[in-house]
């Protein structure tokens, strides 16, 4: 009886092994109803992304019961800084959003980042919605590793009935542009175009430009990497003087404004021009009532570069490694069409899901600009998450002091010819 008894102990012991060793904790949360955890990161702490994110939380939790997210959100510079000492300490949040190109490389490279492509695979209703185009600045080696959410583009916003009184047209090359900035000025307006120049970003987005209109591609894409950056190419030169001829028209509140500030002169109507982001269009339209167009940076008369490209690149959502299948399940619903639609009805900005934006809940202007992005024949990343972020700081810094004339373009060549030769 006994031998019987211990028989029977150690069969149900040996099953409850087996058990174990076939199950994971993620399954044991499923089967038991433990509650799941995910940590969601975004930049977002201002309105009206903030409020949209935590409804967007909330809908998700009540539709999944044993899921709690924990939510955290800074504003961009810190941003980025927040999310690379994360990754360098392996200490990612299991969702969080992300700037596509080098800086989606640079985390990719950590190996701390989920592969997406089997996940896109696998559920084709999902993922089919996703504007294909969108992918590539989140794939590497054929593996993709973000999803595309909101497109933007980066535009010359003009006072339409300023150009209009002062008898300027909309300028096709960057010669027509300064001789349309001294018209402006000669008409009563000192500081025809204006800028936040204590937001170090803002200076990165004309340096992108300016870059790719005067710079072999060839010679961009080496120098954009890392491994081969050299920056000894004349044309970098050219492009810092474009840049600093500019902010001669931009007066000396530029230099005293984040790019906040600046959008809401241009709101007010007391500047005809401003360099501008499309996700920006509502922020206009609802700080003032100023009838406006766009245009895209101007050729440059020899240029080697490309003549029309427009600077803009997605940000999309990425998983850390190990984030449970629940993340999976919320980055789905954060990218569905609905999801889409409701954002750009509520914040204005474009996004990268088909039916996501129409004529219904887009502005006609709004439209217009989408319809920019997808006809656009080449795209420009942002220059700040293309190059490598020490490089990116010395070109902002520069340009700030290029702004106050202390500093030459040759200054700042000779500093980024120096750290990327280390």
């Amino acid at each position: 009886m006994k031998k019987r008894i211990g028989c029977l102990i150690a069969v149900l012991l040996l099953t409850g092994i087996l058990a174990a060793c076939g199950s994971n904790s993620s399954n044991d949360a499923e089967s038991s109803g433990d509650e799941v955890v995910i940590d969601f990161f975004h930049r977002w702490p201002n309105e009206p992304r903030k409020s949209f994110y935590d409804q967007k939380i909330k809908e998700f939790e009540e539709a999944n019961p044993n899921v709690k997210i924990n939510v955290d959100s800074v504003l961009n510079d810190s941003y980025k800084e927040k999310v690379r000492v994360l990754v360098s300490n392996d200490d990612l949040p299991d969702i969080f959003s992300s700037w596509s190109d080098t800086f989606a490389e640079n985390l990719v490279s950590s190996g701390r980042i989920k592969p997406l492509t089997d996940l896109i695979e696998s559920d084709p209703d999902w993922s089919d919605k996703i504007i294909e185009s969108q992918y590539e600045g989140f794939t590497f080696d054929d593996i993709t590793y973000g999803i595309p959410f909101t497109i933007d583009g980066k535009a010359f916003f003009y006072n339409k009935k300023i150009f209009e009184e002062a008898g300027v047209d909309v300028p096709e090359t960057y010669d027509e542009f300064i001789e349309v900035l001294d018209e402006l000025q000669a008409a009563g307006y000192e500081t025809p175009l204006v800028e936040g120049l204590t937001d170090a970003w803002a200076i990165s987005h004309y340096m992108g430009t300016i870059f790719h209109r005067v710079v072999e591609p060839e010679i961009l894409a080496q120098d954009y990497n890392p491994e081969t950056a050299a920056f000894t190419d004349e044309s970098y030169i050219k492009g810092l003087e474009i840049f600093q001829e500019l902010t001669t028209y931009m007066g000396e509140v530029s230099t005293a404004i984040d790019h906040e500030a600046a959008r809401n002169m241009f709101s007010a109507g007391e500047v005809p021009v401003l360099y501008m982001q499309f996700a920006e269009i509502l922020m206009v339209e609802d700080a003032g009532d100023v009838d406006f167009g766009f245009f895209n940076f101007p050729e440059v008369t020899d240029g080697n570069g490309s003549a029309d490209s427009l600077t803009g690149a997605p940000e999309g959502w990425m998983l850390s490694e190990n984030a449970p299948k629940e993340a999976e399940e919320f980055l789905k619903f954060l990218t569905s069409e609905e999801t889409a639609a409701e954002f750009t009805e509520v914040d204005g900005q474009l996004n990268a899901i088909e039916g996501g934006v129409t004529e219904e809940n887009a502005n006609p202007t709004s439209y217009e600009a989408y319809q920019i992005v997808l006809d656009s024949s080449e795209t420009a990343p942002w220059f700040d998450n293309a190059v490598d972020i020490t490089t990116a700081d010395i070109f902002m810094r520069g340009g700030q002091d290029l702004a106050i004339g202390q500093t030459t373009p040759e200054q700042i060549i000779e500093e980024v010819q120096s750290q990327v030769a280390n």
